[in-house]
């Protein structure tokens, strides 16, 4: 089903930059009140428009969502200094729950799961619950390069939005071709020489020796094991980042943690299929307890 309301623009001071969001206001009746804030955080390279049918979702299951772009992509601001580490998104999450009326409960996939996931786990203050979609402290190397090959390739661009569309494909050929191309503008933006770039900062893909950009497992396997907020683990069925161990490293890591697996989904869970992934986030937040 489409989504039935729009976000509306929001905006956030994060550590030195500034973070653009979308955000839901929580559908309830006249004698309701909200459930609280979800916060929802993209994997690299991606942008809040990937959420755009959760947050909606999430929105009439009576819960306010935001979906936040982070520091370098999409509308949010390039990091001054090319400092794209997990430390500096983990700075800007707790700059951004500040801003909030209330801890919010962060929906994290890829890159937005480890920096909710060692977020939580360092400061223990910036969440109400974890919901990490195929992220878990023990990564698969295979599958990290899968995806930095494809982020890093065509660095001149693209002629059109049908060779976006076709790079897409090529990564992630379970993925249904949509009828038009359109939606991919929200991914990409046309230079002045008229080709089509991803819509990053391009120092993302820039590792120097410090900051460092990447989590190392012995550091997000000690946040994960002092985390105590109720978590959940969806895992694309398929992954190949997130194998069945490291999904069970994780529930030895957190207590009470809870972890599935959504049939015929890769990586790209949330976007592999939408419907069951959002039925499963909302069944859990459901089972978080009030405030």
């Amino acid at each position: 089903m489409p989504p039935t309301a729009s976000g509306e623009h929001v905006e956030f001071v994060g550590a030195g930059v500034r973070l653009t969001g979308d955000r839901w206001r929580a559908r309830v009746g006249d004698t309701d009140r909200p459930r609280g804030t979800v916060l929802l955080l993209h994997g690299g390279g991606q942008t809040r428009h990937s959420w755009f049918r959760t947050a909606d979702a999430v929105a009439a299951a009576g819960w306010t969502s935001i979906a936040l772009d982070a520091r370098g992509h999409s509308d949010s601001d390039w990091s001054p200094d090319g400092d794209y580490s997990v430390d500096a998104m983990i700075d800007d999450l707790a700059a951004v729950a500040n801003q909030l009326d209330e801890r919010p409960v962060l929906v994290g996939a890829s890159m937005g799961g480890m920096v909710s996931l060692v977020g939580q786990g360092e400061r223990g203050d910036l969440a109400r619950a974890l919901v990490l979609v195929d992220i878990a402290p023990t990564i698969e190397p295979v599958g990290v390069k899968k995806i930095m090959d494809f982020m890093s390739a065509n660095p001149n661009g693209f002629a059109d939005l049908d060779e976006v569309s076709e790079a897409v494909r090529a990564y992630n050929p379970r993925r249904k071709r949509a009828p038009s191309t359109e939606g991919l503008r929200k991914n990409v933006r046309q230079g002045a020489d008229g080709r089509w770039r991803w819509h990053w900062d391009p120092a993302f893909l820039v590792k120097g020796d410090e900051p460092r950009r990447d989590i190392d497992a012995d550091r997000s396997r000690a946040a994960a094991s002092r985390i105590s907020v109720p978590t959940l683990l969806i895992r694309g069925e398929q992954s190949d980042i997130v194998s069945t161990d490291g999904a069970a490293e994780l529930l030895a890591l957190v207590p009470g943690s809870e972890y599935l697996d959504i049939p015929g989904t890769g990586h790209m869970v949330a976007g592999d299929d939408n419907d069951v992934f959002s039925r499963r986030v909302i069944e859990f937040l459901g089972r978080i307890p009030d405030e």
